[in-house]
């Protein structure tokens, strides 16, 4: 192995790019693995309204491109590879005398660094029916916060049972004119001081033991086709706008040896450290309650202010 990083990044949404831009301002060999398809979840988005730094907005992929330029002039290497597996365990002494290396695989090579920060990220838990995929950003959507203002005083629903489509439901009050709520069953997940919430604000309705079978209209959103789970009646429903609030899947099933909660987020121990030495995490892949960009890339500066510091103690 000619090459040892000091950090390397796995991941390169907010969380990861911001941590790339810190740690090789610090001087800190960086090695990004960006993914095949790299940037997250806001490389399906379009205009990011709240985003700090743009007063008109600006496109996802274009934030993306920004950060990722920005990392790469400071001196980040990104390679555009998938992570397959990473060996966590205590290793051998580096070539010079070093404190232990951790092993980072991907498909083609594999590479060793001295630190880690973990940014997989976590993806949407989408429908999957008919006419979903190609409406992401043209009428489908699963954050509120980031999409409602487009839906100033039209029609949308809300798809879920738990406190996520609670939340959507109740923030896309502030600007939508009407919003119905879609759950496949009459029992909810969500707290009941949530349902308490949703079930008193005038501006929701509820539709219950009903799930949507498919998202129709050709260039954005029209409607959506309904099917009761208990009288198997079918119908047409004329929406502007459909939030999906299933659920999220972090991006944690490749890493082995990684602490992780009940639903596989990256469980974080004082600061973004977890339960490997030298292992650090950022963003959605732990952050199961804000899943914002603007918290991502923050999360990502203190994740890589950790390994710096934690850097700089062990190898002292």
């Amino acid at each position: 192995m000619d090459k040892i990083y000091d950090v390397i990044i796995i991941g390169s949404g907010p969380a990861g790019l911001t941590a790339a831009l810190y740690t090789t301002r610090a001087n800190l060999k960086t090695l990004v693995i960006a993914g095949s398809t790299w940037g997250g979840q806001l490389m399906l988005t379009t205009l990011v309204e709240n985003y700090p730094g743009f007063p008109e907005g600006i496109q996802g992929p274009e934030l993306m491109q920004n950060m990722r330029k920005q990392a790469e002039k400071f001196g980040a290497e990104i390679i555009d590879r998938d992570f397959t597996s990473g060996d966590f365990s205590p290793l051998r002494q580096g070539s010079e005398g070093q404190a232990r290396l951790f092993k980072v695989r991907t498909s083609e090579q594999e590479y060793e660094g001295k630190a880690v920060i973990i940014a997989t990220g976590a993806e949407t838990k989408w429908l999957g029916v008919p006419g979903e995929k190609e409406k992401i950003g043209r009428g489908v959507s699963s954050c509120a916060p980031c999409d409602a203002f487009f839906f100033k005083g039209k029609n949308v629903i809300v798809v879920g049972g738990g406190d996520s489509a609670m939340e959507e439901a109740l923030v896309l009050t502030k600007f939508a004119e009407s919003v119905t709520l879609i759950h496949r069953s009459e029992n909810f997940r969500a707290s009941e001081i949530m349902l308490d919430r949703v079930k008193n604000n005038p501006k929701i309705k509820m539709i219950l033991n009903t799930e949507v079978k498919e998202i129709l209209g050709k260039e954005k959103v029209t409607g959506v086709r309904l099917f009761n789970n208990k009288t198997n009646e079918i119908k047409d429903m004329p929406i502007d706008g459909v939030f999906v609030a299933i659920g999220h899947i972090p991006n944690t099933k490749m890493f082995q040896g990684v602490e992780q909660d009940e639903r596989g987020f990256i469980k974080v121990h004082d600061h973004y450290k977890i339960n490997i030495e030298g292992v650090f995490v950022a963003g959605d892949v732990h952050d199961s309650e804000y899943k914002q960009a603007v918290t991502a890339a923050g999360f990502g500066s203190a994740a890589a202010l950790e390994a710096e510091r934690w850097l700089e103690r062990s190898h002292e």
